[in-house]
């Protein structure tokens, strides 16, 4: 440590909000060059290079190729499939000097199409598995939380081809089960749930979320069943409504000055539950889309975007008069504004909403009745103590970092590059595709978060940056039976870290040390004149006092 390139600090940087960024800037891991991109230092490089040689030996496990693709791509590519688009402000784009249009890549599926439609032709070069591990740009609106959500990251991302969907539905569950090894190897604890696919596009898809209170993603679990999912992906069970139940006629209400669902159930002394919000949105080809739910929801506009693509709030009231901002109802809506609720709004029930002029609203506005539903979607923010879809048990909601995703694609990419191969038969066959990936720096910063402590990082053995951390307390005689030891356990195979600096007080030597987090301390300090050494464990805190004469053997094969 006496020539390490590092230095500890004492005070939580200023801009860190999560455990994980505060303890890999103070442990000097990384530090910040600007919002969302940050460097890596010796110490976090290693921690890095041991999550990706796990990451790298399970993928050529399970019979992975790797290869290595740019990072700066061509736009023709990514309009063809129409995620220049799709993307939105997440894409870095840039010009060069000719004015051609290029990207930053965010993830490669058309880039790994285009690869395979060049290089393979016949059934017999399938089925195929490629991955990289390679540097990934999204322009997050807001990067934070240091590298749990950078616009510059380390992802593993691999692609699976095949020539039927049998065969993707094999390389899908290879991958499911090279993610278990990898995330039981680097010692995370981890949930796998369903998700939904967004704009990657496919159909079935999972994540693996790493649970942690500072996640940003949000997931529900059944406490009957083993039912999980992304909220994104949560399916509602529709109400069970009793349709011999003749309901009230229609009726007009006057109700000034309750333009938000919160006034009108004040002013009616309703349930805001007993209301029908209507919330207009715009769609990327101008489509106006009312979207009903009840008045106590939220809705989730990811899981609306994952259903319409992307959306933006409808504020234009100027220009349609007949469209009242506060007052909307299903009932009677203009032809050019389509309709789309959630499942809860089902038909027969029955509901209090807008009426479509400025203070006035109607009660016992029927679904099905006073108006159709021509489409349902999961659209609404679940809750805990909803029902499970599956068994109908409470669901409870958790936080988790997303460290994995694993999608079937299909032959959405292949479709639009015209990826055939010679089949058995000599017909052309259209092939198959799936995609997955892992956040190699953000499952660093996961594991930060779910195995420190208050005095700092306890990395698990398997991608700590050393396996012992030998401390000199400070005497001359110390240091020097100190990286004598750190000499023979290294040479017995153990990663050696070991704190050689003079003029350090040990108090400062240790509190480094358990800032740093390797997962064995080893004191070489006063017991030196008895003959012995001090281990300590950084995760249990447990210390015992070892023989001098024994300690290499002790640590050896620790590596």
């Amino acid at each position: 440590m006496s020539q390490l390139f590092l230095r500890t600090l004492r005070e939580d940087p200023a801009d860190a909000e999560v455990p994980s960024h505060k303890l890999l800037i103070r442990a000097g891991y990384i530090r910040r060059v600007a919002a969302g991109i940050y460097s890596w230092l010796p110490l976090g490089k290693i921690v890095l290079e041991n999550v990706t040689r796990i990451v790298r030996a399970e993928m050529d496990a399970m019979g992975g190729q790797e290869v290595l693709l740019p990072a700066l791509l061509p736009r023709e590519p990514y309009e063809a499939t129409g995620r220049w688009r799709e993307y939105g402000p997440q894409l870095f784009r840039l010009t060069d000097r000719r004015e051609g249009d290029y990207l930053l890549g965010p993830t490669h599926e058309e880039i790994f199409t285009q690869l395979v439609k060049g290089e393979c032709s016949s059934y017999k070069d399938l089925p195929l598995i490629l991955y990289q591990i390679q540097t990934k740009f999204r322009d997050e609106a807001r990067p934070r939380s240091g590298i749990l959500r950078g616009r510059e990251f380390l992802m593993k991302d691999s692609y699976s081809f095949d020539l039927d969907d049998a065969g993707l539905r094999k390389s899908y569950d290879l991958h499911r089960d090279a993610y278990v090894q990898i995330f039981d190897r680097l010692g995370l604890r981890y949930r796998i749930v369903s998700a939904v696919s967004g704009a990657m596009g496919g159909s079935q898809s999972e994540e693996f979320l790493a649970p942690t209170p500072v996640g940003e993603d949000t997931f529900v679990t059944c406490g009957r069943c083993d039912y999980a999912a992304n909220v994104e992906a949560v399916q509602v069970r529709p109400p069970e409504v009793d349709a011999t139940l003749e309901q009230p006629p229609l009726e007009a209400l006057d109700t000034p000055g309750t333009p938000t669902i919160d006034t009108l159930a004040e002013f009616l002394g309703v349930p805001a539950s007993a209301t029908l919000k209507n919330l207009l949105v715009t769609t990327d080809s101008g489509e106006i889309v009312a979207v009903g739910l009840p008045g106590d929801r939220d809705v989730d506009l990811d899981r609306l975007a994952a259903v319409l693509g992307p959306v933006e709030i409808f504020d234009a009231f100027a220009d349609r008069p007949d469209l009242v901002k506060g007052y909307i109802g299903p009932q009677g809506l203009p032809a050019d504004v389509r309709y789309l609720a959630d499942p809860r709004v089902a038909p027969g029930t029955a509901w209090v909403t807008g009426a479509n002029e400025i203070d006035r609203h109607a009660r016992h506005v029927v679904c099905g009745r006073d108006f159709p539903v021509p489409d349902y979607a999961d659209v609404a923010t679940p809750r805990s103590g909803d029902p499970c879809p599956r068994c109908g048990g409470a669901l409870s909601l958790d936080r988790a970092i997303e460290i994995g995703h694993i999608f079937q694609l299909g032959r959405k990419y292949c479709d639009v590059f015209e990826l055939d191969v010679s089949g058995p038969d000599g017909r052309p066959a259209r092939v198959t595709m799936g995609s997955y990936g892992i956040g190699v720096s953000r499952a660093v910063a996961a594991l930060a978060e779910q195995t420190h402590d208050e005095r700092g990082l306890c990395w698990p053995a398997e991608v700590a940056p050393a396996d012992v951390h030998v401390v000199a307390t400070g005497k001359q005689d110390q240091i020097s039976v100190a990286l004598q030891l750190a000499g023979e356990i290294e040479a017995r195979g153990t990663r050696v870290l070991v704190d050689d600096r003079t003029g350090v007080s040990p108090g400062v030597k240790f509190t480094d040390a358990e800032l740093i987090g390797v997962p064995t301390i080893l004191v070489v300090g006063r017991g030196l004149a008895q003959g012995v050494v001090e281990l300590r464990d950084r995760v249990t805190g447990s210390r015992a006092e070892v023989a001098l004469d024994e300690i290499v053997e002790r640590l050896s094969g620790r590596g």
